[in-house]
């Protein structure tokens, strides 16, 4: 029986396969139920994303690539990715970009996906929901709401969202543990300037390579010296 899809009805197929290579060129194993997850996912990114203001890219095939393999191509690098029963935070998910990947790859794992944007938080609980992740919590808030409630409760805490490392260490170090890492995408490397304010930490950074994307992507570790 064929799956019902409202904007990669005709693309699922080809989709598929897609995220069968790019999870086997990243060196992860991927079950048929975690594919058919992305793809509901995925197709409910680009069906609700005009009205919730999820993404700017409308092209399916774009935004598989730029959405989907960008936060799979991290999971590899993810701190303790090899160790179960880990606590996750995202900050500034949007539309649960990585969370949800996260989420439905990593399914030991649980992730807590943060944002002030009620609407998009409504998103993922929805999607959620329908795709069937019992490991994900969306919450509705700023992470400096967060800081009493979650103080010291993760050990990885991610985050696509910050252009700034300085404001991505303020913000989130209240929420990590003592042995915890800070986990941040960007796109080129931070410069020393950028890196500057940050001598308490130890910086490790590591470029990833995200599956039919040739523009600049890395992944900065930062640990409590």
């Amino acid at each position: 029986m064929t799956p019902k899809f409202s904007k990669i009805s005709h693309k699922f197929q080809r989709f598929a396969t897609a995220i069968d290579e790019a999870a086997q060129s990243l060196g992860l194993t991927i079950t048929d139920v975690q594919n058919m997850q992305i793809l509901r996912y995925l197709d409910g990114l680009l069906l609700w994303g005009k009205a919730y203001n999820l993404t700017a890219i409308t092209d399916p095939d774009e935004a598989l690539v730029k959405h989907i393999f960008d936060c799979m191509a991290i999971i590899p690098m993810l701190p303790f990715v090899t160790q179960p029963n880990k606590s996750l935070l995202d900050i500034g998910t949007g539309a649960g970009l990585p969370s949800v990947i996260l989420a439905i790859l990593k399914p030991d794992w649980h992730i807590d996906a943060l944002d002030s944007n009620q609407k998009k938080i409504r998103f993922i609980r929805q999607i959620s929901s329908e795709i069937g992740l019992k490991n994900i919590m969306p919450i509705a808030s700023r992470i400096e709401h967060h800081h009493a409630q979650k103080a010291g409760a993760y050990d990885v805490i991610t985050s696509r969202a910050f252009a700034s490392l300085t404001d991505f260490v303020s913000l989130a170090t209240p929420c990590l543990a003592d042995t915890g890492v800070l986990y941040a995408m960007k796109g080129k490397n931070p410069t020393a300037e950028e890196m500057a304010d940050l001598q308490a930490w130890h910086i490790d950074i590591e470029p990833i390579c995200v599956p039919k994307l040739d523009d600049d992507r890395c992944v900065v570790y930062l640990t409590k010296q």
